[in-house]
């Protein structure tokens, strides 16, 4: 067996380790400590290259041997709590948000926010979610347009709405005092709850962190994500005749379930990632497709791009 595949194997039997522990409650990880760690990645890829030339079995033992130490540094630094704290009242001057653009409450703990929902100018919804080292959750539906919940506040979040004739776009998202990304602001649990009214268009963009939606009761257009060391579990159903599924990851573990109803299509570009898809026939190399594809009057098309994940698409 070749060196490269023993390792690849490794490091995703750790992220699929890690994330077991986590769902039985056996350890609290916290991923973007490891996102912080980053270049280890890097030393890992040149190990690799540097012992593997010479294809031997020494050399494969090192390779592996500075793999597993590392790995094991991850794990330990993983599950040590961040050492960043919110760090008050007064950096929301510093984030110059707009109090009109918002209904939000807070207190020393989280935020919630909400915007109302109107039938005339929320038919179409496109909804912007970004944020690092956060756990994202949809837990259930609102008579408002958009409900967040920010539990364990350790970042600054803010929801913005712009109205553009029929369609609202909403932007939920983590910043640090400078107004940048920061997957430093993390430690937090946000809840969201959605109306099921409008159509709706979802982009989750992160660096490491997790999110679950349970999206069969909604009507979704499109649901995009983009993510580096993250967890992915999306549940789309069959309320509108085309759905597109679009993921591209770094090293992430990816859950997708679709209905049976519907005819679905994988285009998968997942260089050295694992593919798990039950129930569909392989048309070439990179195309996969369910038994009903071409008669199913509903269709959804899953677009998969990641260089080292977990993917798996599952029929319901």
């Amino acid at each position: 067996m070749k060196l490269d595949r023993i390792m690849w194997g490794i490091i995703l039997l750790f992220i699929g380790g890690v994330l077991l522990l986590e769902n039985f409650n056996v350890i609290n990880f916290y991923w973007r400590n490891v996102w912080g760690f980053w270049p280890v990645f890097l030393i890992i890829a040149g190990v690799n290259i540097l012992f593997n030339r010479q294809k031997s079995q020494l050399g494969g033992a090192i390779s592996i041997g500075v793999l597993v130490v590392m790995l094991g540094f991850l794990f330990y630094k993983g599950q040590q709590p961040p050492k960043n704290k919110w760090l008050g009242d007064n950096l929301k001057t510093d984030l110059n948000l707009d109090e009109d653009d918002q209904d939000s409450t807070s207190d020393e703990r989280g935020q919630n926010f909400s915007e109302p929902y109107t039938a005339e100018n929320s038919k179409k919804v496109i909804l912007n979610i970004s944020g690092g080292g956060t756990t994202f959750n949809l837990n259930g539906n609102t008579d408002s347009l958009i409900q967040a919940s920010v539990k364990d506040r350790r970042g600054n979040f803010s929801l913005k709405k712009e109205t553009n004739d029929s369609t609202q776009v909403i932007t939920f998202k983590s910043q640090d005092k400078k107004g940048k990304w920061s997957i430093n602001d993390g430690g937090n649990d946000v809840d969201f709850k959605l109306n099921k009214q409008p159509e709706w268009e979802m982009n989750v963009s992160m660096g490491a962190g997790e999110v679950d939606f349970d999206l069969a009761d909604y009507k979704i257009r499109s649901f995009r994500f983009d993510g580096g060391a993250a967890a992915l579990k999306v549940k789309v159903g069959d309320l509108l005749p085309v759905t597109d599924v679009v993921v591209k990851t770094g090293v992430a573990d990816v859950n997708i379930n679709v209905p049976t109803s519907s005819g679905c299509r994988i285009t998968a570009k997942t260089g050295l990632s694992s593919k798990d898809f039950p129930g569909f026939i392989k048309i070439n190399g990179s195309t996969y497709e369910t038994p009903n594809y071409a008669s199913a009057a509903k269709k959804i098309f899953i677009a998969l791009d990641g260089g080292l994940s977990s993917f798996e698409v599952k029929r319901y």
